[in-house]
């Protein structure tokens, strides 16, 4: 799955049910019995309206457009990053100080917010328009962003603009399995999962440059008019794709055609108000959070990988440039290394985990649980504090430049992987309840990427690069290699415990 938590809301979107049929049905809100005359759905599984039976170049167009959105809001998150000492000179911010690195990091705190309105809205209104207006939010806000006169004006205006930035990335996923039968969403899943990935290290690499050329305004207004682009892109290619508001359309034109006003699809509800929507939607990720002990451990360890990679992306400029000498455009090179070992953990790491899954459940007779996604997180969680420290301790002694590197590399490999682990196994876990498992999990790990940066200039002035990444590698060490062999062995019992989790298992 996506790793920032896109997964597909638990609708029964099967092509069932026919016009003039005449059944029962429980509302599972209310769990009240509501007599059902007539419900419209798919005519037969090769319904044309069906986004899943659209033909596959259509299908693989609005997957393409879809990561894009989520691409470009990982990007403004941090392509401001080599550029904050100009934009705090001209602002008026004091150097190296935690409002400094606020004005960069307030974008990631609009995703703990975002997911919990933009999720719930989608469920009232479709995909569609939500995705459109909360991208349409994001270009206003970061073009405004090159405005602001004062350092109140800027951490507003980047709140605001990651708040519709959260958007693509709480609904990309959902879409993707809108599109995609489970058979075929594989490889769809791993190309939307690139973006969130990648983003956050393309943006200081673009940004670099254009901070070393430029006014440090054209690093808000390069963003913009690569959205503004993709917008347009929106506008022509993307269609409504959620089974339910599709179903809920095509009751109301055929309420309208015939007069009958019993016709309604097998998701309208009489007596559902949008508050009751709304509701869930915010606070179920929440009771997740606060009562389900598997989402919890995992949630502060995702938050621990969050925080490593903005605090990452904070300092990297400031490393290769005071300890380095290079140039902001060439010091910005280096995140490349966190991209390719983003993307090699990500993309390889999700197809070891598929093969390993495989094998683990042909071996038990063909019947599969969650803890067979585990084995690879055994490897994978380790190679954060060895990355660590290969990259404090190098950059530190100043050996040569492709070592620290290496160093960055191995650990953005351990962040990818991990977060592919981690979020397939809590889809297992939780089944019908898994986007409230991984709202749950997104927004915890949002306050981690929003409050690491803010330490981290007097981290590494107090520590250096040796120790203070050490401490990092401590605290990947203590809460990640012991968590997969831990719920390995207990995982089943505390499935069992709980009232969430799903505890049947794949056969």
């Amino acid at each position: 799955m996506g790793p920032e938590g896109g997964i597909p809301q638990s609708h029964d979107t099967s092509p069932t049910v026919s016009v003039g049929t005449s059944t029962t049905e429980i509302d599972k809100e209310s769990n009240q019995i509501h007599e059902v005359k007539s419900i419209i759905g798919w005519e037969g599984p090769d319904d044309p309206e069906n986004p899943r039976n659209w033909t596959k170049s259509r299908r693989w167009v609005v997957t393409l457009v879809v990561s894009l959105f989520t691409f470009i809001s990982p990007v403004a998150s941090s392509i401001s990053s080599p550029a904050l000492p100009i934009i705090s000179s001209d602002l008026g911010i004091p150097a190296g100080s935690i409002l400094e690195n606020m004005s960069l990091s307030i974008f990631v705190l609009a995703y703990a917010l975002g997911p919990l309105i933009w999720g719930p809205l989608s469920e009232l209104y479709g995909r569609l328009l939500i995705l459109q207006i909360s991208n349409i939010w994001f270009l206003i806000f970061n073009t405004i962003c090159a405005f602001a006169k004062t350092p109140t004006q800027m951490l507003v205006f980047r709140f605001l603009a990651g708040f519709g930035g959260a958007a693509p990335q709480s609904l990309g996923g959902g879409i993707v399995g809108d599109l995609w039968s489970p058979e075929e969403r594989g490889m769809a899943m791993s190309v939307y999962s690139l973006a969130p990935l990648v983003g956050p290290s393309t943006g200081p690499l673009v940004g670099g440059w254009i901070a070393e050329r430029v006014h440090w305004q054209w690093v808000f207004w390069s963003v913009s008019i690569v959205d503004a682009i993709l917008q347009l892109g929106g506008f022509i290619f993307l269609r409504e794709t959620y089974p339910p508001e599709l179903l809920k359309r095509k009751a109301r034109a055929m309420r309208k055609a015939t007069g009958d006003e019993s016709l309604r699809s097998a998701f309208e509800r009489p007596d559902r108000h949008w508050t009751s929507v709304m509701a869930r939607g915010m606070f179920k990720p929440i009771v997740f959070l606060s009562t389900e002990l598997i989402v919890q451990v995992f949630a502060l360890y995702m938050a621990v990988l969050y925080g490593v990679l903005y605090l990452s992306l904070t300092t990297f400029v400031k490393v290769y440039t005071n300890q380095y000498g290079q140039t902001r455009g060439i010091a910005g090179v280096h995140y490349l290394a966190i991209a390719l070992g983003s993307t090699v953990g990500g993309q390889v790491g999700a197809r070891v985990l598929n093969s390993v899954y495989r094998r683990l459940k042909a071996k038990n007779g063909g019947v599969g649980t969650p803890e067979m996604r585990l084995p690879l997180l055994m490897v994978s969680a380790t190679t954060l504090p060895i990355g660590l420290l290969i990259y404090g301790w190098t950059a530190n002694a100043r050996v040569f430049w492709l070592v620290p590197d290496l160093g960055v590399f191995i650990f953005s490999i351990g962040i990818g992987g991990n977060w592919t682990c981690i979020q397939t196994y809590l889809v297992d876990n939780y089944a019908l309840h898994a986007a409230s498992a991984i709202a749950g999990v997104a927004s915890f790990r949002a306050f981690a990427g929003f409050g690491f940066p803010l330490f981290a200039d007097k981290m590494y002035s107090a520590l250096g690069n040796g120790w203070g990444n050490t401490i990092l590698a401590a605290i990947c060490l203590v809460i990640g290699c012991p968590l997969p062999f831990i719920f390995y062995r207990y995982g089943p019992k505390l499935r069992a415990l709980s009232k969430s989790a799903s505890v049947e298992v794949e056969s």
